[in-house]
């Protein structure tokens, strides 16, 4: 399928999918928001996928958040209740939803909408250019409250949310928003080399894992534990020995 505003490359299992509006800094107008969903559930479907990387194009910006200019027509062109029903989407939802885990390559700002995205994601590698900025709270709207708490605790998510201020690539890093801060030149080698292990691991494992994890997030440890259990025990039931270990059994010469 042939994209306008974002770019989608393969490699080694990983779906590589690139905002590209660079001259915008990447401003998420409705018709990327549009294909950047639909590029994440070609993913999901594709078996020879195991991991996606979102991330933008160029040095200046992960996304700058929604595209001003298209929603200044669009407030001019459609009815209140039409806006709602755009806004109202739930392609960001079903983006973080994906059965597959999906990493943010943090290269630049993460503003507004880009923030709502990028804390939607499963995990965040970011350079010294990652900045990121929920700013919801400044203009009258209120985003992120499903996403960001998972990823740096109630406390920290209230203080970003309430604020509205800018959170720094070092900040970003000690608080939990990043799991990786490298420089720049190593952001996509260090991106890749995780993207990469964790889609050549078992694809149904590690499907398994997040799709339990998304699940038990307000249960509690007995809860969680049964939950594990009942997958393991009858949709994906542990692999034997044998086939969990062959590189053990060789070194070792044992015969199962």
């Amino acid at each position: 399928m042939s994209y306008e505003h974002i770019l989608v490359d393969h490699e080694d299992g990983v779906a590589i999918i690139t905002l590209n509006r660079p001259e915008k800094m990447n401003a998420m107008n409705r018709k990327l928001g549009i294909e950047l969903h639909a590029a994440v559930k070609a993913a999901e479907a594709d078996d020879n996928i195991g991991c996606l990387v979102i991330t933008g194009a160029g040095d200046r910006a992960f996304t700058a958040g929604g595209d001003i200019h298209e929603q200044l027509e669009h407030d001019k062109t459609f009815s209140d209740k039409q806006l709602d029903e755009m806004r109202d989407n739930k392609n960001r939802y079903e983006i973080s939803a994906c059965a597959k885990p999906v990493i943010g390559m943090v290269n630049g700002v993460a503003y507004g909408g880009g923030a709502v995205l990028v804390s939607s994601l499963d995990m965040r590698i970011g350079c010294e250019g990652a900045k990121f900025r929920f700013l919801a709270a400044a203009y009258g709207r209120i985003n992120s409250t499903w996403t960001l708490p998972n990823q740096v605790g109630w406390p920290v998510a209230k203080e970003l949310l309430f604020t509205a201020r800018t959170v720094g690539a070092e900040e970003a890093y000690r608080i939990g928003l990043l799991n990786h801060l490298v420089p720049r030149e190593q952001l996509r080698a260090k991106t890749m080399e995780i993207a990469k292990m964790i889609a050549g691991n078992h694809r149904g494992a590690v499907m398994g894992v997040k799709k339990l994890m998304l699940k038990q997030m307000t249960q509690d440890l007995e809860a969680q534990y049964m939950e594990e259990h009942e997958y393991t025990t009858n949709v994906m039931r542990g692999a034997k020995a044998k086939d969990a270990f062959p590189e053990f059994m060789a070194r070792k010469g044992l015969k199962a």
